[in-house]
Formats: structure tokens, sequence, C-alpha cells
């Protein structure tokens, strides 16, 4: 369940998250009074983790895809209390915000890092390179800020061909609902002078059987 919202749906699981609650069940039940390190106790699902084969891993993706499943199904019901709104939607077409020098260099070393400490957790190789960036001389950096640069500028086009389409895409579409509009007002009007051709051919007849009538 969500913290604001106690009706909110629980968050779907990964694959990997199942695997990490299995294997912190079997712990309890071998060794029930133990204190568990979790530092330790992650970095042993790790490493199990990354031994172990598809086959294997199988029955977790499948209880993250019964999850996924669920999770989806209990939002299409969940209406969010007042003041507080869903997520709002992102176009997939939308250009995508550019990375920063820092993220460029992450994106190059954190392999290496991962390669030479395959244990480290997610926060651990972070910490490391924030510190080797921190360490890296002004000069080295400048690759890195250059290309950074580059694709912010990129991303600045982008953005305004993309969000001046999309003012062109809504003003068509205000466009041709006024046509819709203009020609459903059209077809009205035609249909009213139908309508009154029909009454005056009515009354026509009416007055030419009073006529003779009369005679």
């Amino acid at each position: 369940m969500g913290k604001g919202d106690p009706k909110k749906p629980r968050g779907k699981m990964s694959s990997y998250a199942f695997f990490v609650q299995t294997c912190r069940e079997e712990h309890k039940k071998k060794h029930p009074d133990a204190s568990v390190n979790f530092s330790e106790f992650s970095k042993k699902c790790s490493e199990r983790w990354k031994t172990m084969s598809s086959k294997e891993k199988g029955k977790f993706e499948d209880m993250a895809k019964a999850d996924k499943l669920r999770y989806e199904k209990e939002m299409k019901n969940y209406v969010p209390p007042k003041g507080e709104t869903k997520k709002k939607f992102k176009d997939p077409n939308a250009p995508k915000r550019p990375p920063s020098a820092f993220f460029l260099f992450c994106s190059e070393f954190r392999p290496k890092i991962k390669g030479e400490h395959p244990g480290l957790s997610i926060g651990d190789v972070a910490k490391k390179l924030g510190e080797m960036w921190n360490n890296t001389a002004a000069d080295d950096k400048q690759p890195y800020e250059k290309k950074a640069a580059k694709l912010k500028e990129k991303y600045e086009k982008d953005i305004a061909a993309y969000r001046a389409k999309g003012k062109v895409d809504a003003g068509k579409k205000v466009v041709a609902k006024a046509e819709k509009s203009k020609k459903k007002k059209e077809e009205e009007e035609d249909e009213d002078e139908d309508e009154e051709e029909e009454d005056d051919e009515e009354e026509e007849e009416e007055e030419d059987e009073d006529d003779d009538d009369d005679e």
C-alpha cells in the first residue's frame, strides 16, 4: 500500500525482489533468532542471482509478471484522493533529456568498476563513481562536458520542434472540430428547410381542398 493513501495499490515487484524476499524467508527459517547484516545479505543474494540459470530465474520472473498484472488491474480501479493526481502521461515519442557530463562519465566507467568489484551494490558503485569524478582533473572532465553541451543543444532544438508540432496538431484538431460542428449545423439547417417546405406543401393542399368544397 502507498504511504499517503492506504487504499493505493502496492507497487509491483521485480523478479530479483521476489528472489531476495525468498532468500530472506529461507534465512529466517534456518536462523530464526539470528540478526541479519543487510549489507552482507544483499551481497550474497547478488552473487547467488548472478550464478543462477535462466531456468532457475524463470520462477521469479513468472512471479514478477503475475504481480505486474495484479498491479495494473488494481491501478485501473484506483481513484486517487483529492489533491493527489495520477502520474502525468509521458509521451514515448518526446525527446529524452540529455545526460549530464557526470552521467556520461558514469556510463563509461560503471562497467569497469562492476568488472573489478562484482560484489558491490548499486549504491556503492555510485559512491565510487562520485569519488572518481571528484578526483578527475578539470582538463580530463572537458571531453564529457563538451559532449554534454552538444547533446543539450540538440535536445533544446528537438524539444522546440516537438512542442511546435504539438501546437500544430492541436490546431488541426480544433479546425477539424470546428469544421465538423459547421457541417452538422448546415445539415440541421437543411433538415429545417425540408420541414418548412413540407409544411408549405401541406398548407397548399389544405387550401386547394377548401376551394373544392366552396365550389
